[in-house]
């Protein structure tokens, strides 16, 4: 009997590992952590690496380590190291990571866990996410089509960590993320994913990344920009390709409804102008 509930566990609640990397986030790593526990996910495991903060992430850290499968605080050699410690431990047929001042949304696990049971070829799945503030309000809404590797090489980042779950089983395969990088380690990871096998992507919303002053996003722009095009050094896509995939995601949208989002994106460039 008791293999049978595991069994009925597994298959309705694939175990899930979720790895949050940290270092001096104290003003947002408890509302991090508290999008993990709070999802009430009855198989999950949860590991924060802290890269040896000095402002206190390590006294919220401690004030939730029983529900912790494991969690450290050592100098290591940034953000990539990190989720690497943590994806290394992992026990998660499922795994993923989440910034220690991003969150997930409420539900996310189990929309996840469901789209699992429906699309049992994918190796990756995605959600939408929100751009939030230090307040946790809502600055932009971002909506994603199912990713390619040529639709990501095309267009950039078209998804997310933070609404993103991929198979632990991966990394047997195709190894860890770059810790030479660390602006565009994602994604050279999620173009490593896709050219491995098929995405599922879920039209709800799964995570939000805050934007404040301190992110990397804010302050390195530049370092991004260079290593992004290191990434994709070799193997850029011509102009009509790029436009392919532009038009591609547009039709998928307007086939599904997303109108208004369409509009608001098109105002949004137009006011931009």
């Amino acid at each position: 009997m008791a293999n049978f509930r595991t069994e009925t566990s597994d298959r309705y609640f694939p175990r899930i590992t979720v790895i949050t990397p940290s270092f001096n986030q104290v003003d947002f790593l408890e509302r991090t952590i508290l999008s993990v526990l709070n999802q009430n996910y009855p198989n999950l495991e949860y590991i924060i690496i802290d890269g040896g903060s000095t402002d206190g992430s390590v006294e919220i850290i401690r004030k939730y380590e029983k529900f912790l499968a494991y969690w450290e605080s050592e100098k290591d050699d940034g953000q990539s190291q990190a989720i690497n410690k943590g994806l290394k431990r992992a026990t998660g047929k499922w795994v993923a990571w989440q910034n220690s001042d991003d969150i997930f949304y409420p539900d996310a696990f189990n929309s996840f866990a469901e789209a699992v049971r429906k699309n049992s070829q994918s190796i990756l799945f995605i959600g939408n996410m929100n751009l939030i503030d230090e307040h946790d309000k809502i600055i932009n809404i971002l909506k994603y089509v199912t990713p390619t590797y040529q639709s990501l090489l095309a267009e950039g980042m078209v998804l997310t960590n933070q609404a993103a779950f991929w198979s632990r089983d991966l990394h047997e395969r195709i190894g860890y993320l770059n810790e030479d990088l660390h602006y565009g380690f994602d994604f050279e990871w999620f173009l490593r994913v896709l050219a491995t096998g098929c995405a599922t992507h879920v039209n709800q919303t799964w995570g939000g990344l805050r934007m404040h002053l301190q992110t990397k996003t804010s302050k390195y722009q530049e370092k991004f920009d260079q290593e992004y095009l290191e990434i994709r050094r070799g193997r850029e896509l011509s102009q009509l390709q790029v436009r392919f995939f532009q038009l591609r995601r547009l039709s998928i949208m307007l086939t599904r409804g997303d109108i208004a989002y369409i509009l608001r994106g098109i105002g949004r460039r137009l006011f931009n102008q």
